[in-house]
């Protein structure tokens, strides 16, 4: 066993344990911790499977950006005083035992075709055969897609300014000063 793939199985390992601590810690501070770590285990996943535009995307907005976001609208409601309970009755029940089936049903797929090599060559493309360089992204980006990416910037400015205003209204945590 090479070193490659035992960076991979223990970049796995964070993420799984990452991803399940987000889901299981009653704390919503340490959950968003837990999926800061997922996020940057996963950038470092990009790095491994040399896909270095991803990775740095995946590092800088969604661990970066992202989770400061997360952090912020966590600071800025009072959440120590709200009660931590699960959700319970018939149809959280049902539903909990739906996502495990469903959950479980795309691991063993994952497994499966993994195990037995069928995967089309297709599927597993490269990140450099899927789009030539970043140079074209950024060309198409800003060109075919740019009313969209403008509408996009837009509605961020927008639920910032909601965030700071339903804080104020709500009275989070920097109302009172």
């Amino acid at each position: 066993m090479d070193i490659s793939t035992i960076i991979f199985y223990v970049l796995t390992l964070v993420i799984i344990s990452g991803a399940s601590a987000v889901l299981l810690l009653p704390n919503p501070i340490y959950s968003a911790l837990s999926l800061a770590i997922t996020m940057i285990s996963l950038g470092f996943m990009y790095i491994q499977l040399e896909a270095y535009f991803i990775a740095s995307v995946q590092l800088i907005v969604y661990a970066g950006a992202v989770m400061v976001l997360f952090v912020m609208v966590l600071m800025l409601f009072d959440l120590e005083h709200q009660p931590e309970s699960m959700a319970s009755g018939t149809i959280s029940t049902f539903l909990k035992i739906f996502c495990g089936v469903i959950f479980t049903g795309v691991i063993s797929w994952a497994i499966k075709i993994s195990i037995s090599g069928s995967a089309k060559s297709s599927l597993l493309q490269t990140a450099e055969d899927q789009m030539a360089n970043v140079k074209l992204m950024a060309i198409k980006l800003f060109t075919q897609y740019l009313f969209a990416f403008e509408i996009l910037g837009i509605l961020l400015l927008v639920i910032a300014i909601g965030v700071v205003a339903v804080s104020r209204t709500k009275g989070g945590t920097h109302a009172r000063d």
